[in-house]
């Protein structure tokens, strides 16, 4: 036998030694490809049925390749020319690795049959789409509260493949009533933020995209998560408030069941002007833009004071957005219509002097 032969081993050994993780190997490379492969033909199938429309199914495509490549590996692992104690750590591996991405596969697929519910769920009519915003709320968190469970159970599988986890379990079956005691006093609070999150779902106070108003501040609502809100503001900040907040205190939804709204314009003008001309020019106003909705349009003295008369403009618009601009464009033209037309009705202070024109023109004359 040669030196070479000698350190590195004879050719049989070395086929022995190499053989089975490069036959493994080569096994892993067909099986990536093969799911990919069978992964973009099962899609293409379903888009050109026109049953899934475009739902994000790239989502699923890695842990769909894990799947089949673990499970594929996990079938020829009984003929690997491995020893047993290599072939016991594998399983148990493979074990851990397959509840891992199983529970990793059906997080990423409650997502896209979330967003299959909501597609099929859309509709053009201002009803729909207020019902539409309550599935998403209820869909949303639904899934949020599933992942947890998911992630919960994945969590204990992956524990209970250890056998010293198994037994220290039973031990701990025994004592769960005060486990459970001294973790609810400790956890008080959290479970009182989940609970509330499941409250929200099942009453729906809010749903996601409804308009609020919040600590005075104008938003929409972006994210519902099971601890706190996410409401997007006009100026494109956002606002992260405990999902308490809107159990505990009071808060204004401009859309609870539905999005139109009513807003007014307030004029102070003088006792000289045409209120019936003023009611007039708002009803061509709001007939000239689309972003009225043709339901209300009115015009009312309100108050009066001793210099001015308060005249408040009524409108009706789709939804809150469209409201704003109506109301800032019925005042910008009523202000210019007065201003043009009868400048002598804009609001002024009236001076009376004491002995009338003669005290005016001895004044004058001083």
């Amino acid at each position: 036998m040669s030196t070479f032969e000698t350190v590195a081993g004879t050719p049989e050994t070395l086929f022995g030694v190499w053989f089975g993780p490069v036959l493994f190997l080569l096994l892993a490379v067909v099986l990536y490809f093969g799911a990919n492969s069978l992964f973009r033909r099962g899609v293409a199938f379903l888009r050109k049925q026109e049953l899934v429309g475009s739902l994000p199914f790239e989502r699923l495509v890695w842990p769909f390749r894990l799947i089949v490549l673990i499970a594929g590996s996990a079938l020829f692992l009984d003929y690997a020319p491995l020893p047993d104690v290599s072939l016991r750590l594998l399983r148990h591996l493979f074990l851990i690795f397959s509840i891992v991405t199983a529970a990793w596969f059906i997080m990423r697929l409650l997502a896209v049959l979330e967003q299959f519910i909501l597609s099929h769920y859309r509709s053009g009519s201002r009803q729909s789409e207020v019902a539409a915003k309550k599935v998403a709320t209820n869909v949303n968190l639904a899934r949020k509260i599933v992942n947890v469970l998911i992630i919960l159970l994945a969590v204990s599988g992956v524990l209970m493949t250890f056998d010293t986890v198994r037994q220290v379990g039973l031990s701990i079956l025994a004592s769960a009533g005060i486990a459970g005691v001294i973790l609810g006093f400790a956890a008080q609070k959290s479970l009182g933020t989940l609970i509330a999150g499941i409250q929200i779902a099942i009453a729906q106070p809010i749903s996601i995209d409804d308009v609020v108003i919040v600590e005075n501040e104008w938003g929409r609502i972006e994210e519902i998560t099971l601890t706190y809100v996410v409401v997007l503001l006009w100026d494109q900040r956002r606002m992260i408030v405990p999902i308490t907040w809107f159990l505990d205190k009071p808060f204004q939804n401009w859309t609870r069941t539905s999005t139109e709204l009513l807003g007014t314009v307030f004029l102070y003008v003088d006792y000289a002007i045409p209120v019936e001309t003023l009611r007039s020019e708002l009803e061509n106003i709001v007939a000239s833009t689309p972003l009225w909705d043709n339901r209300v349009v009115k015009m009312h003295v309100t108050e009066v004071t001793d210099k001015t008369v308060e005249l408040r403009a009524l409108m009706s618009a789709a939804n809150s957005s469209d409201l704003w601009e109506l109301r800032c464009l019925v005042r910008e033209r009523l202000i210019d219509f007065i201003r043009i037309n009868y400048p002598g009705g804009l609001p002024k202070v009236r001076m009376e002097v004491e002995g009338g024109a003669a005290a005016a023109a001895a004044a004058v004359e001083a």
